[in-house]
């Protein structure tokens, strides 16, 4: 069946489908629900910000109710929880993605889409259309094939026949969008590498000796040491963004790309180094001495401290709420839709048994994940400090192989990316700006700098320093970023092979891409399939090596971030046992929701969810970096006198004393 007769059948006509009439009631009452909480349990101050938080969220259901797609050929259960995905998550992802400008180029209006940049059938463009001068701007996908230009959304082609209407109306190229929350976090990783005078170098030795417990004692305050504090943050880092994230990021932005990734992991270690202290500083023991710690406590203990009370609990309470999304979707939805397109592809594509039925897999690593995580941080430490470094080292070693079977094009890849950093192909909507924030975004969703997520696992670890614990996290952003991020990223360029020196098609093993074109169907092929891709240049079963490591990263992932969650769901709701296990199930039965969701929703909805969090964090953090120089100042001082030949026991009694 052609792709035009595939329009013809899929034209959208009618009302909206009473599941997705289901769909939004169900949106509407959790919300109302969670609002409904909040109102009884909050301050004044964090109630207003709820109303209005909640007004403007609900409000996007309302929108989205107008523009579900209406009668349809039947779908699979698949479909329909990845329609429902996208209806309850697009109005937050759409607030959190505020452009610094507009995306609809004026000046380029035409009464139909323009073959601009597309060679060859397969590509997909981003345009603007309206019916007319009244009419709003609308943002579609034009698409090519055989038999020319079409617009699946709007039933619209080159060529009308039956159902499917010739082009009309006004149409203007979609420009690239520039991210305020992008070049905010870039913001945070400079500046705090000037503030702290480049301690992503300077503290690197003492990172090392630190995480080998040359400054601790067993008898220190915490849960975990700091090899398992790292371990298990790593865990929650290196996933499937390390794997499928960097392959999305090449193909949306050029091999130039793999230059920004680079040069963010490098920044992001400044900035974990910061968030972690300050994730140690302000945590705290309940009576059965279980540590709880993160943004939500030192923004609210912390900013107190500095006389902004109220401005402290407003932030941590939307960093919480932010901070749950991010544990449903960057560290759940994201990891198993990825895993589950791999598992399609390792076992027979479209006719894989778990092509439409992918909620099958997912159901089966919900009941792995649970019996896990019900054992708390102790219990994913004993797990991950085992399976992180054998995930990585397989991971790595098996990246070396496909770079030594390559190794002919290594040194063109390098030429490649260096020169694509600042001069994308003609492909790349965007130029020199969508290199970069692809760069960024891809990076920011893998190791996290910034975010908050890292300081609520490291603040576990047993030390009587905060700082210690802070040097130790910034080893985490060169491990995940500047290593195994840098060795995907090569892999990928090595193995592309392009049709020209400026041409936006090229193959990985036989598989053709057209860059900067983004999958059409509910399967798409970009992600961890291209990874695959380069892996089997190696041979064609090097395709399961990979799936053992995108489980093995994928489950680390989910495991981790269900505590991140948990910790912010107790901050949120009270730390009964009956509100862990609330929070548990929940989690777990979005695993489900997960492998079932297209890549687009599932890479929009967990970037967002992650950059939310960022924004109340990094405001606390920049508050309290006169706090964080005072514990580095104090770390410094206490490992220089045990480096000098002092005990550790010595060190300490001196520090209490120069203390006192």
């Amino acid at each position: 069946m052609s792709k035009l007769t595939c329009v013809e059948i899929r034209v959208l006509e009618g009302k909206c489908t009473a599941v997705n009439q289901i769909g939004i009631v169900a949106c509407r009452l959790a919300w109302g629900l969670s609002l409904s909480f909040i109102m009884k349990q909050a301050s004044l101050l964090i109630r207003w910000f709820a109303v209005l938080f909640f007004a403007l969220t609900f409000s996007g259901f309302a929108t989205a109710e107008d523009v579900t797609p209406k009668k349809e050929e039947p779908k699979s259960l698949d479909q329909i929880i990845d329609e429902l995905f996208g209806l309850a998550t697009g109005p937050f992802v759409n607030a959190v993605f505020y452009p610094l400008a507009t995306d609809i180029d004026v000046d380029k209006v035409s009464k139909m889409p323009q073959n601009l940049t597309l060679p060859a059938p397969g590509g997909a463009d981003e345009w603007f259309y309206r019916a007319d001068e009244k009419s709003e701007w609308q943002r579609v996908t034009v698409d090519k094939n055989e038999e020319g230009l079409y617009c699946e959304e709007l039933g619209m082609a080159a060529t009308g026949s039956g159902t499917v209407k010739a082009f009309s109306g006004q149409w203007t190229p979609a420009k690239f969008k520039i991210f305020l929350v992008i070049f905010w976090l870039a913001a945070a990783g400079v500046i705090l590498t000037i503030v702290f005078k480049f301690i992503n170098i300077r503290a690197f030795g003492l990172a090392m000796r630190t995480v080998r417990g040359k400054y601790s004692l067993d008898t220190d305050p915490g849960s975990v040491t700091h090899f398992q504090a790292l371990t298990a943050a790593v865990s929650g880092t290196v996933g499937l963004g390390n794997i499928a994230g960097v392959a999305i990021g090449i193909h949306s932005g050029g091999p130039g790309v793999a230059f920004w990734l680079f040069l963010s992991g490098f920044l992001g270690m400044s900035t974990k180094f910061a968030e972690c202290t300050l994730g140690v500083k302000y945590r705290i023991f309940d009576t059965e001495k279980n540590v709880h710690g993160g943004p939500m406590y030192y923004l609210r203990l912390g900013l107190e401290e500095r006389g902004l009370k109220s401005i402290g609990m407003v932030l941590a309470f939307f960093f919480a709420i932010f901070c749950v999304f991010a544990s449903f979707g960057g560290g759940n939805i994201f990891q198993v839709n990825q895993v589950t397109t791999q598992l399609i592809n390792i076992t027979g594509g479209g006719d894989s048994f778990f092509f439409d039925k992918q909620w099958v897999f997912g159901l089966i690593m919900a009941l792995m994940t649970a019996l896990v995580i019900i054992g708390g941080i102790k219990g994913i430490a004993k797990v991950t400090d085992k399976l992180v470094p054998f995930m990585c080292i397989t991971y790595v070693v098996s990246c070396l192989l496909v770079l030594i079977v390559n190794a002919s094009h290594i040194i063109p890849a390098l030429q490649m990316i260096m020169t694509e950093a600042f001069q994308p192909r003609a492909a790349i909507t965007g130029g020199l700006v969508a290199a970069f924030i692809w760069g960024m975004r891809r990076a920011t969703f893998s190791n996290e700098a910034g975010i908050g997520s890292a300081p609520i696992a490291h603040a576990a670890a047993k030390t009587r320093r905060p700082a210690s614990e802070g040097v130790v996290a910034l080893l985490e952003p060169f491990l995940d970023t500047v290593v195994i991020c840098t060795m995907t990223a090569l892999v990928l360029c090595v193995t592309m092979n392009f049709e020209g020196s400026n041409s936006a098609n090229y193959e990985i093993n036989g598989h053709s891409y057209v860059l900067g074109a983004a999958g059409t169907g509910f399967k798409e092929k970009e992600g961890i399939a291209m990874t695959s891709a380069a892996f089997e240049t190696i041979h064609t079963s090097f395709k399961y090596v990979l799936f053992l490591c995108v489980f093995l990263f994928a489950f680390s992932t989910l495991i981790t971030w269900s505590y991140y969650g948990l910790q912010a769901w107790q901050y949120l709701f009270g730390k009964k046992a009956i509100t862990a296990w609330v929070y548990k199930v929940i989690f777990c039965l979005i695993i489900i929701v997960g492998s079932s969701a297209s890549m687009a929703n599932a890479t929009d909805f967990s970037d967002a969810s992650l950059f939310a969090m960022s924004i109340p964090n990094l405001i606390g953090v920049y508050l309290l970096l006169p706090i964080v120089r005072s514990e580095l100042a104090r770390f410094v001082s206490f490992a220089k006198r045990v480096d000098d030949g002092a005990t550790v026991e010595e060190a300490d009694a001196a520090d209490r004393k120069h203390e006192s």
